[in-house]
């Protein structure tokens, strides 16, 4: 939460008519204490936030409040910004996101993606420990159930690879086996505008799902030595983004699209 107590003083100030000066004789305090807080040097005391709400007549609350709108688009627009490096360039998208938490310290969006980056950058120094870390972190404190079931999928992998497998079965047990969606209840049940956004919505996120199992059973043949069902299921695979040309939002899976083909050509 970005606090922005000394621009909130300076806006009551100058919206009553006074000067630094004035207020500071006022509410007893210095002018130097009161430059300070509207330049974010530094903080009222705790004590004077009752007695600058008591001067202004504004709840506490007031003065304590802060831009959150603002605050969620400039998150928004890092994750956005991030997730198109995730997988072309993992270390460019970990920096957009270390800039968010300069400014926005600890914001469980930030880090959730952040667990995403790094998953696609194991040339990361410390990248399992610090997904281990990150990960642990969300899970103990984030108030999303979205965001703490991420991170506890990121938990298993971190552990996995490290060659827990007992404990990534563990953090996998944590998450809610899920056979229906609120997305998907909702295209069922409303109409109109309403059901054509998450029927879109929920349609996407089920295209990526099934790519992504798809290969998963391809890697299951050709671990076992199966190229040919290998094979086969890849180019299901294929034909299945093929069959969506057209569609606004399938050039985003272009990288499975060329995942996939270079996968064929090394199982052939």
């Amino acid at each position: 939460m970005e606090i922005r107590i000394g621009s909130k003083i300076k806006f009551m100030r100058k919206k009553n008519g006074l000067t630094q000066e004035q207020l500071a004789e006022k509410i007893g305090v210095s002018f130097q204490a009161v430059s300070k807080w509207e330049n974010d040097i530094a903080l009222p005391d705790i004590t004077m936030l009752p007695i600058l709400a008591d001067f202004f007549g504004v709840s506490t609350d007031e003065i304590l409040s802060y831009n959150s709108a603002e605050k969620d688009r400039e998150v928004m627009d890092y994750a956005r910004r991030s997730q198109k490096y995730r997988e072309t360039d993992p270390n460019k998208g970990k920096e957009i996101l270390e800039e968010g938490l300069k400014k926005y310290p600890d914001n469980d969006i930030l880090l959730c993606n952040m667990l995403y980056v790094m998953n696609y950058n194991e040339n990361l120094g410390n990248y399992w420990d610090e997904t281990l870390k990150i990960a642990t972190k969300l899970i103990n404190e984030t108030g999303s159930d979205e965001i703490r079931y991420d991170a506890l999928r990121f938990l298993a992998y971190a552990y996995k690879a490290k060659g827990d497998t007992k404990s990534a079965v563990a953090a996998l047990e944590q998450i809610p086996e899920m056979y229906f969606t609120k997305l998907s209840e909702m295209a069922f049940m409303l109409s109109g505008e309403e059901k054509y956004t998450a029927a879109e919505k929920q349609k996407w996120i089920s295209f990526e799902t099934l790519l992504q199992m798809m290969w998963k059973l391809a890697e299951f043949y050709r671990d076992g030595g199966d190229t040919l069902k290998a094979t086969t299921e890849t180019e299901r695979a294929l034909r299945l983004i093929e069959a969506m040309k057209g569609e606004e939002k399938i050039d985003r899976f272009d990288n499975y699209k060329e995942y996939f083909t270079k996968q064929i050509k090394l199982l052939k």
